[in-house]
Formats: C-alpha cells, sequence, structure tokens
C-alpha cells in the first residue's frame, strides 16, 4: 500500500517520517508526506481560497484532494493508496471539524481513499503522549511541567511542552520570529521522535493515527 500524507508544518514532516517505520513495514509499504506553511481554514463553497504556492494547508485542500482522487484512479487495481491527512485541532469542535473535512471529500470525484488524522490539540500532545521520550530527550526538562499534562486536553500544548524544555519556557519562545519557533519545533520532533515507543503511548489522537496506518496495511 501506498501513503501520501499531508502536514501542516514541516516539523510535522519531520516527527512523520521518523514514526511511521516504527508503526508499519517501510519495505512492504511506501509513503510520501507533504508539508505546508500553516493549517488555514477550509474555504467556503469548497473552492481553494488562497494561491497555491502559499501552501496553507486547508485552503488548498479542496484542490489537493481532487488532484490526489484523479491520481489515485490511474494506479493499478494491485497497487492501493490512500490520502492520509494530519493536522491539529487547535480551538474547533472535533465534530464538525471532521464533518467538514469529510464534505471535501464526498464533493470529490473520484473520491480518493481519505483518512483525516487530528491532533488534539496539536501535534506536540503526542510527543507528551510519550514523558520517557521527553525526558530522554531533554535530561533537564521540568517534570512538574510534563507531569501536569493531561493527554490530549485542549491547554495550550505546544507552550505546555516548551515550558518544560525550552530555556525561558512558551513566554521567551513565543518572542522569537514565526519561522525560528518553527525551527525549535523541528528540533523537538528530530530529538523526541526516534525515542518515542509508538506502542506505548498515552495519546488517544496518536494512537487512533497508529492504529489507522496499522489496520489500513492489513486490509
Amino acid at each position: 500500500m501506498h501513503f501520501e500524507i499531508l502536514v501542516e508544518d514541516r516539523s510535522g514532516q519531520t516527527a512523520l517520517e521518523i514514526l511511521i517505520p516504527k508503526i508499519i513495514s517501510t519495505q512492504q509499504h511506501t509513503f510520501k508526506i507533504h508539508y505546508y506553511k500553516g493549517i488555514g481554514h477550509i474555504p467556503k463553497g469548497l473552492k481553494s481560497a488562497s494561491e497555491a504556492n502559499k501552501r496553507i494547508l486547508l485552503d488548498q485542500l479542496p484542490r489537493l484532494i481532487q488532484g490526489i482522487g484523479q491520481t489515485f484512479s490511474q494506479y493499478p487495481p494491485d497497487y492501493p493508496a490512500v490520502l492520509i491527512v494530519t493536522c491539529d485541532l487547535d480551538n474547533r469542535c472535533l465534530s464538525t471539524f471532521r464533518r467538514e473535512l469529510l464534505d471535501i471529500v464526498d464533493k470529490c470525484n473520484p473520491p480518493p481513499k481519505t483518512q483525516f488524522c487530528i491532533a488534539i490539540e496539536e501535534g506536540e500532545a503526542w510527543y507528551l503522549g510519550d514523558l520517557a521520550a521527553v525526558k530522554a530527550a531533554y535530561p533537564t526538562a521540568k517534570e512538574a511541567v510534563l507531569n501536569s499534562y493531561t493527554n490530549d486536553s485542549i491547554c495550550g500544548t505546544w507552550e505546555k511542552l516548551a515550558d518544560a524544555v525550552f530555556s525561558g519556557g512558551s513566554k521567551e519562545l513565543s518572542k522569537l520570529p514565526w519561522h525560528e519557533v518553527g525551527e525549535e519545533k523541528s528540533k523537538w520532533a528530530e530529538k523526541i521522535a526516534p525515542l518515542m515507543d509508538v506502542d506505548n503511548n498515552l495519546s488517544p489522537s496518536f494512537c487512533y493515527f497508529r492504529d489507522k496506518l496499522r489496520d489500513l496495511t492489513s486490509q
């Protein structure tokens, strides 16, 4: 099976390139990850709202899914392919957001086989689902901050991780230009993801992603 995977930022790409081979056999299955420069919003009328070169994930999602559906339709029957879209929930309503995403697929012709995997609240929740990995990557991490986290809670997840591992915490990190914040998040992915035990993660949204990949490849 082949997976085309869309993520909202470079740190997400970095993390998944490390984690996916821990979840499924990359000798039997293939994947390609495309990262974007932010999440944006699903456009009204499901018509892509920004220029393609701006690479904003949700703004472009109707166009992307339609194009991928056409591409997948040309694959041979013995080479199944699935589109995986991973993005942050942020402060959205999960059920409403998922319905809006599914509506995009429903309106495509032909629709690609698609799975949406939403990190709750943010991608850093997947790291915080494995505190042992965080502590191994950052031995001086503030344990009181880490231990105060409730898995997949809406609490300012990346800020929580920053408060635990970044000098000066989220307050100091937030003062940096946004691209430097992104670079720091990519460092988290590079350091934490290799140490994660994918079979013992306490983030429900990570486990959903892991189990969906495994379910799809076992069909």
